[in-house]
């Protein structure tokens, strides 16, 4: 096995399902094995295998032990799990690339009544296309509340990072969960413009409040995908 490095448990656990020690296997060892190995406390472990059995990776019951769900390791990309542009368009088979297309301040009652802060207050607006294999694939639209931003020393380099460091680094925020809408619309003006399809071709519109870990809102998201590069897998369990 791998050592751990600069990667989590719960990484190194999915690189070993996937590709190294346990890749052909139907269970992980038990539990007390399973920590000898990654030189870990067996508390450490259980987090780490909670949130693995949260995320659909593994089940565990009394008796059958901890057994690896294949079908969910092997699908590609799953919006029900945070992963950035550039990681989505690799996995899904295809060249990546980033392009800013708009830094500027802006104001927007309906937007800041999302956010919970007051009709005037001024917000930053980052806007991005992300191609695959050199076409536009995802145009995404983010607003953070420009009270937030603790050091206004940033570049636009900083802004070519995914926004979620730049949410750290220069707000001291992290987005610990998110809340988002899902429907099919319309392309139209500058959508069809970014994306570079025709005017009322069905698009994938995501529309996303990020929350800190104490339930404030902290960044505002509109994002917008074209059908048919990017697999859209959701994984729903029985609660």
């Amino acid at each position: 096995m791998e050592e751990l490095g600069t990667r989590s448990v719960k990484e190194l656990l999915i690189h070993e399902m996937k590709y190294g020690q346990y890749a052909n296997a139907e269970r992980l060892p038990r539990e007390s094995l399973l920590a000898e190995k990654l030189n870990i406390s067996r508390t450490q472990l259980r987090d780490s295998l909670a949130e693995l059995e949260r995320e659909g990776f593994i089940g565990r019951r009394q008796g059958l032990g901890t057994i690896i769900n294949r079908h969910v390791l092997n699908v590609p990309v799953r919006m029900d799990l945070e992963i950035e542009f550039m990681d989505m368009v690799r996995i899904s088979g295809h060249s990546p690339s980033e392009k800013l297309v708009k830094i500027c301040p802006v104001y927007s009652s309906t937007i800041a009544k999302k956010l919970g802060i007051a009709k005037t207050d001024e917000m930053l607006l980052v806007s991005r296309v992300v191609t695959a294999d050199d076409e536009p694939v995802i145009y995404c639209e983010d607003y953070i509340p420009k009270a937030l931003i603790k050091h206004d020393d940033y570049t636009e380099l900083d802004l070519e990072t995914p926004i979620f460091y730049f949410l750290k680094q220069f707000c001291g925020k992290e987005a610990y969960l998110d809340l988002t809408e899902l429907r099919a619309i319309a392309a139209a003006g500058s959508i069809a413009e970014r994306l570079r399809v025709e005017a009322g071709t069905p698009v994938l519109y995501m529309d996303e409040l990020d929350y800190d870990f104490e339930g404030e809102p902290v960044m505002y998201s509109r994002q917008y995908y074209v059908d048919g590069v990017i697999p859209h897998t959701v994984m729903r369990r029985r609660i």
